[in-house]
């Protein structure tokens, strides 16, 4: 929490999670980087400034894979850079007040900005969904978006067919359900079109959703760059990564199969083992439940009497079909997989 009359001091760990996230999505990370001060007042700064990163980020010019029903694209990464974080500002519409809660203020976090290659809601679902996956997997963060340790500014824009040049955007801040992502873009696309084929003129400016009415609102307007006034932070050393750093980082981010071993270098692109089938995409506990349950199988399957090495991630027996786990058996017409059990 910030406490008035007090120094910042760097968080070593936030430094480390900037360069994970940044090796697995494939970012260039700099050994030469520096904090800024972004100038503006908020209920929720009430300082006037928060501590960012506006010029020499730690990493830049990544990208994630992600599958569509349009198949495979990647989506640009444009920066990962570290800010303390706000207070949060709870709106009360029936009283028509605000109440700000500063018990978060001034945590170190990370901020992954991607490039503007979205084309629909389909593909930002999916860059999201395997971001936290990712993230999840080399240990930056829980990404428990209830609790609000992963969340999304949500900008949105539109542009005739055929234009290359986008259109004025808005941002919707701090977004922490896929649901609530979803159903926001599918209002604010609608509103801007409306407007455009009306022939008025879209405000860049902060809107907030609101759950209970499915609608946005104007919250303020949006600032570029230069209103913010960026300057180096006067009260924080310049941050200087070494190959060494970098490398151990590197070495220690998970390389292997948790359940086979098997090298899973390509998590950025499957994110599964292509051995055993296991998906990247659990939390630490939902993991140790898998393994926990993988250790108490029998070591054959208890129907074919195949070893344990052929029963998948998914406690199937590779061989005959038979759930381990359900107790239930996939049933095969013609060579191909039906849902039907028994």
């Amino acid at each position: 929490m910030l406490t008035k009359s007090t120094l910042p001091v760097l968080n070593e760990k936030v430094v480390e999670y900037a360069v994970r996230a940044g090796l697995a999505t494939n970012c260039t990370i700099s050994k030469d980087s520096k904090n800024d001060r972004k100038n503006y007042f908020y209920p929720d700064t009430p300082r006037a400034y928060q501590i960012s990163q506006f010029d020499k980020p730690l990493c830049e010019n990544g990208y994630i894979e992600i599958e569509t029903s349009n198949g495979k694209k990647k989506i640009g990464i444009t920066r990962i850079h570290i800010e303390d974080d706000a207070g949060k500002l709870e709106h009360d519409d029936l009283a028509g007040g605000a109440l700000i809660d500063l018990n978060r203020a001034g945590v170190p976090l990370i901020e992954i900005v991607s490039e503007p290659d979205f084309r629909s809601i389909e593909e930002v679902n999916a860059y999201l969904r395997k971001l936290k996956s990712i993230l999840e997997y080399v240990e930056v963060s829980d990404c428990k978006m209830e609790e609000g340790s992963f969340r999304a500014d949500i900008n949105t824009s539109i542009r005739p067919i055929g234009s290359e040049k986008l259109g004025t955007r808005t941002e919707m801040k701090n977004m922490s359900s896929f649901r609530s992502i979803a159903r926001a873009l599918e209002y604010e696309i609608g509103r801007q079109v409306d407007i455009i084929d009306n022939g008025g003129v879209i405000s860049q400016e902060t809107i907030r959703w609101d759950e209970v009415s499915g609608k946005t609102f104007s919250m303020r307007d949006k600032e570029d760059a230069q209103d913010y006034r960026y300057f180096p932070e006067p009260d924080l050393a310049a941050i200087k990564l070494s190959d060494e750093y970098i490398e151990n980082i590197k070495n220690n981010l998970p390389d292997k199969c948790p359940i086979c071993g098997t090298s899973s270098n390509r998590i950025n692109q499957e994110m599964r083992c292509p051995v055993c089938g296991y998906l990247y995409n659990k939390t630490k506990d939902e993991l140790t439940d898998y393994q926990q349950k993988r250790r108490l199988l029998p070591d054959y399957c208890p129907i074919c009497h195949s070893p344990k090495e052929k029963i998948n991630s998914n406690f199937e027996c590779t061989i005959c079909g038979y759930n381990l786990i359900k107790k239930t058996k996939t049933l095969n017409i013609n060579s191909n997989q039906s849902t039907s059990t028994q």
